[in-house]
């Protein structure tokens, strides 16, 4: 049976935007990210964790170290009752020809595929443009844009909805 998911972008969305975060005292998560994502698991909905990295292709800090962090992260998320079905990354350059690398929907496309979810019942909460190109090209139109990473032009955006802030995706994802 499929199931339905939300995707989250990592940086600017789950934690404060850093450029190349890797240090876990770097690390804070945006006000509600965890009170939005129970309210995503009490309607059904699974949690994947999207996130490019190039930081490790640059050679500013090592996979070793994302990892590290990354699962701090997911145990802070396990601490506040909330379980995280998979964390995907992209290590590559902008430059790279990878699939991976978003606005390519490698990531979610490898997600559909393990967990067998429905794309048109799923929704991607990013940052940044890239987000919703990639998912737009997963299958995913669902969309919301928040406004706590990189700046947003609100006129050029394929986003369903732009939001301040995670905090308020309980006002539109609602079933």
């Amino acid at each position: 049976m499929a199931i339905k998911t939300i995707f989250l972008d990592r940086d600017g969305v789950i934690n404060k935007e850093i450029n190349y975060l890797y240090k876990i005292p770097d690390f804070q998560f945006i006000n509600g990210i965890f009170e939005a994502c129970l309210h995503f698991q009490n309607l059904g909905y699974e949690i994947i964790i999207v996130t490019n990295q190039s930081g490790i292709a640059r050679e500013y800090y090592k996979e070793k170290d994302y990892q590290v962090l990354t699962d701090w992260m997911v145990d802070n998320f396990k601490n506040n009752n909330i379980d995280i079905l998979d964390v995907f990354h992209c290590p590559h350059a902008p430059r790279s020809l990878c699939k991976c690398r978003k606005p390519e929907p490698g990531m979610l496309l490898e997600a559909k595929k393990k967990y067998k979810i429905n794309m048109e019942e799923s929704w991607i909460i990013g940052d940044k443009e890239v987000d919703i190109i990639a998912a737009n090209r997963a299958g995913i139109d669902n969309t919301v844009l928040v406004n706590s990473g990189h700046p947003i032009d609100e006129t050029n955006s394929n986003a369903k909805y732009i939001l301040k802030s995670i905090k308020e995706a309980n006002k539109v994802i609602i079933d």
